[in-house]
């Protein structure tokens, strides 16, 4: 008498648009005959086909969304010894994949000041959403009165410019989305 298939649970699994998912390797508490596993997948656009045989070989995630998409990768195994029709099937086992979007930022327009009177705060935006998006920024001028680096908003500054011909800066800003404690980059 054959036992009844099993696998063991996988835990869930959240990555970044872009990255690499290493092979997802199948284990069993069976002993001396061959397991065998057979996975669904409900949404494909993560980047992982529908379904398959064996374990799931590595991928490149994708997520062209601006929210975190999941998949239910159901996986059902079945237990033989030698014939494949007298296998046995055992009890199904789900795991997720969440596919976090790629952080955003809204482009901002140039923002012109007059010398020694004091700038309105900027502030940053973004369309993800499902997480929280923040914000790092630097100054490559700090001439102007500002700092050389920020979080999340530019605070209102008086600008400073003590020569007789307009001077610039340019501001970098660097987005980053966070869910399930997993940062992604924009």
């Amino acid at each position: 008498v054959n036992p009844t298939a099993q696998v063991d649970q996988v835990t869930p699994i959240v990555v970044c648009n872009g990255d690499d998912i290493a092979d997802i390797v199948f284990s069993t508490a069976n002993q001396n005959g061959t397991t065998i596993y057979s996975w669904t997948n409900d949404n494909t656009s993560i980047g992982l086909g529908a379904s398959g045989d064996g374990n799931i070989s590595s991928f490149e995630a994708d997520n062209e969304t601006n929210d975190p998409i999941t998949a239910n990768i159901t996986v059902i195994p079945s237990y033989d010894v030698e014939d494949p029709l007298l296998a046995c099937t055992g009890e199904e086992m789900t795991f997720t994949i969440t596919v976090n979007p790629t952080a955003q930022v809204d482009e901002i327009e140039d923002v012109i000041l007059c010398n020694g009177v004091e700038s309105l705060p900027i502030e940053f935006n973004s369309n993800n959403s499902g997480g929280i998006t923040s914000f790092t920024w630097t100054n490559d001028n700090v001439d102007i009165g500002l700092a050389s680096e920020g979080q999340n908003l530019i605070d209102s500054f008086i600008p400073i410019n003590t020569n007789d011909f307009p001077i610039e800066a340019i501001i970098t800003v660097t987005p980053t989305f966070e869910n399930s404690d997993i940062d992604c980059l924009g």
